[in-house]
């Protein structure tokens, strides 16, 4: 039987706490970081997206940040690729890496292998369903899929928009489903020897810290920060400007809502994700989860480098 290769992830809801602790483990086990998060990969979005700054990452290498410009399109597969060729590279220099971030999708499939089908993009397709979408809701589309392939439309959310429109375009290309097989629905083991670390803290706790990140984004001049991408010729139409906090604050810009609407709507939008989040987090029983609300930083730290250290036993 071929070595599996080590990983450390470090998972949990929007605003829980996973950055900072990454950063410190990385120090302490010498290693580095591949971002799990989705909207990290945009050059520019930096406010909104809780990027850490080149301070923050306090000389950590960070990897699947700022890779892509705003136009382009970024998906799972794509995190597959250059997630698994990332491991692979950093176990081959004696470390292992440690996986951060929420994309709840991202980081299962990658962890229990999921099969993804081969059919490519079609943007005028793509675009098609997103105008449907402005004239007609999000319920029109999701209808269009639960028509085309009800399967498919009974396991996703309609929240889940990107992946609505993924599945639409699938079968319209090829009429394949987007595959859900996994090695760990087969044989119950992980592509990786992953150490699987949850954060979580009571809900009323996470939800304050929510609309407290979402307060001090706005001191930061996240209003800025959208001004001047939508300045540079970015559309809301495409998919970087799709996240939380991009697509409220480009609305009051464009004098849809007012700014005290912007804003609660970002909060509202923000717990909703987190809620999404641990739903897919209950899809992953070889979690190992830290309640942190009622213990100090630096016993939690401590206790997942004795953890990590215990379970792969050669971690110095």
């Amino acid at each position: 039987m071929a070595i599996k290769e080590k990983l450390i992830v470090i998972l949990g809801p929007t605003a829980v706490g996973k950055t900072q602790l990454s950063i410190d483990l990385a120090k302490k086990l010498h290693t580095q970081i591949i971002s799990g998060d989705s909207m990290l990969v945009y050059k520019g979005f930096d406010i909104g997206t809780a990027k850490p700054t080149a301070q923050e990452m306090e000389g950590v290498k960070h990897h699947i940040i700022d890779i892509l410009q705003p136009w382009e399109n970024f998906n799972v597969s794509d995190f597959h690729a250059l997630a698994k060729d990332l491991i692979h590279k950093i176990n081959a220099q004696g470390q292992i890496p440690i996986l951060a971030g929420g994309t709840g999708l991202y980081v299962k499939s990658l962890l229990e292998g999921y099969q993804f089908n081969k059919t490519s993009g079609d943007s005028a397709y793509r675009a098609h369903l997103e105008q449907l979408a402005k004239e007609h809701g999000r319920q029109y589309v999701y209808d269009m899929l639960k028509e085309a392939d009800p399967q498919t439309a009974q396991r996703l959310h309609i929240n889940n928009f990107n992946r609505i429109i993924r599945a639409l375009e699938v079968h319209h290309l090829g009429r394949e489903r987007i595959s859900q097989t996994s090695r760990y629905d087969k044989t119950g083991e992980l592509v990786y020897d992953a150490f699987v670390i949850g954060l979580r803290r009571e809900r009323q706790n996470l939800y304050d810290r929510i609309n407290q990140r979402v307060d001090i984004m706005m001191q930061h001049d996240f209003i800025g920060e959208v001004q001047y991408l939508l300045n540079s010729g970015v559309q809301t139409g495409w998919q970087s400007m799709k996240g939380i906090g991009y697509r409220e604050i480009a609305a009051y810009l464009n004098g849809e809502i007012d700014l005290a609407a912007a804003v609660d709507e970002m909060k509202k939008a923000t717990r909703h994700f987190a809620k999404r989040q641990f739903t897919w987090y209950k899809k992953m029983p070889y979690i190992k989860w830290y309640d942190i609300d009622s213990i100090a930083y630096e016993k939690l730290l401590s206790s997942v480098i004795y953890d990590c250290r215990n379970f792969f036993r050669d971690v110095e």
